[in-house]
């Protein structure tokens, strides 16, 4: 069922939507960008002049950076809905640990999604790295070691592509494992105001799988 009363207005002076209502917000809007019956067409200049006053956003997702995977269009999201954050192979760095508590602390945001997607490619260069001592450049280099404790379990005798496959899905608990972990993590979760899941996006068709 749409949300076509909240296309543009959710969150503005609103009750906190609770962590089950979030995800299936965002199952629906799945749905609808896989069946091409996308809400978004555009914002009224009121809408714009409300989220300029205040957001509400009803998840947070902490994405890989890949062109390819934007959160607000795979699920059918718009303006003030999501609070998102991206970065290459979704990984746990300060920074992004230091936008995820904002989240928590001031937004109050009820659901943490882990964004996975196949094929990733920091995940890729983490197994090179791993298994085949690959060299990347100094940064990169930094970025992988977020990665490489989530491939510890990874199954050598796998064929690359299912290698690939169960490396991303192992860095995505890896990452909500460290989320769930943290002081606010345990302190949020503790009070029941906080539920942090983990998803994977298919680059083929467009569906997001929930774990």
């Amino acid at each position: 069922m749409a949300h076509d009363d909240d296309i543009y207005a959710t969150g503005f002076g609103r009750t906190q939507v609770s962590a089950d209502e979030a995800m299936h917000r965002l199952v629906e809007g799945n749905a609808r960008f896989l069946a091409g019956q996308e809400r978004f067409a555009g914002m009224q200049r009121e809408a714009l002049a409300a989220l300029a006053l205040e957001q509400r956003p009803y998840a947070t997702i902490l994405g890989c950076s890949d062109s390819r995977v934007a959160p607000e269009l795979i699920f059918d999201a718009v303006l003030g809905e999501l609070f998102v954050v991206r970065v290459a192979g979704n990984v746990l760095s300060p920074e992004v640990a230091g936008s995820l508590q904002y989240a928590g602390a001031h937004l109050q945001t009820p659901l943490f999604v882990v964004l996975g997607h196949g094929g990733c490619g920091a995940v890729k260069a983490a197994l090179e790295r791993r298994f085949r001592g690959v060299q990347h450049h100094s940064r990169i280099h930094l970025l992988l070691e977020s990665i490489l404790p989530a491939l510890h379990d990874i199954d050598t005798r796998l064929d690359p592509a299912a290698q690939l496959a169960q490396a991303v899905e192992a860095n995505v608990r890896w990452t909500i494992r460290q989320i769930r972990e943290s002081p606010e993590g345990r302190a949020r979760l503790a009070e029941g105001r906080l539920q942090v899941v983990g998803a994977i996006y298919d680059l083929e068709s467009g569906q997001v799988r929930f774990l």
